[in-house]
């Protein structure tokens, strides 16, 4: 059974916030408005869970899934290290639509596909989907959409796609325009953007205090 659950009315956000985060913690993928466009996120320490969520958007791990968190402190367990420009980007764009590349925690137990020993890090900018990442922890969260279509801008384009598949649907209103996150991938000796979106290029030079290329 889906529910859709509207979070503009308090007591039936509440009521989803809830029934997100048990489905959540059962395994379960569910659908969350984000500040581009809206996600399908599961608990991203679970192996299954992520599984499914790949085997709903009908793709395999050769694209794997990023992960949103609900605070700036939650990455310093999720990965290898935190270098200097990480934080620097962290201060400046987080919450928002910039995305950060490193090594993982090796001793992470997550399969969020073939990543190469590095996971995709967002806070996003949106209260219902920072109040649910407060709840559960972090989540594997990829675009609400079935493979080859285009992402949902709402609540009822995601279920149109994904139906029964998922539970619940937590409706923050329509999305605002359908633009990725920025990538920077702090791997390399060097930060590199790996996909220009909402923030420019410029923007992470600026805040980085250096050139910084894009990778081709």
């Amino acid at each position: 059974m889906t529910t859709v659950y509207d979070c503009s009315v308090p007591d039936e956000r509440a009521d989803g916030l809830s029934a997100a985060a048990s489905a959540v913690r059962a395994g379960r993928s569910v659908v969350l408005p984000t500040d581009t466009v809206y996600g399908i996120g599961c608990d991203a320490f679970s192996r299954g869970a992520v599984t499914s969520l790949l085997a709903a958007k009908r793709r395999g791990p050769d694209m794997p899934v990023g992960v949103l968190v609900g605070s700036w402190a939650t990455i310093d367990g999720l990965v290898l290290s935190v270098p200097h420009e990480a934080r620097v980007l962290v201060e400046a764009f987080w919450p928002g639509d910039l995305s950060i590349v490193l090594p993982h925690a090796p001793s992470l137990q997550w399969d969020l596909g073939d990543t190469g020993q590095t996971v995709m890090l967002r806070m996003p900018l949106h209260p219902v989907a920072i109040e649910l990442l407060r709840e559960v922890g972090p989540m594997a969260v990829s675009s609400a959409n079935r493979s080859g279509n285009p992402p949902a801008a709402s609540a009822q384009e995601a279920v149109a796609q994904f139906g029964e598949d998922v539970p619940v649907y937590l409706d923050g209103g329509p999305s605002g325009e359908p633009v990725p996150s920025t990538i920077v991938s702090l791997v390399g000796p060097r930060p590199v953007v790996l996909r220009e979106g909402a923030v420019s290029l410029a923007a992470v030079a600026e805040a980085l205090g250096t050139e910084v290329p894009l990778a081709h």
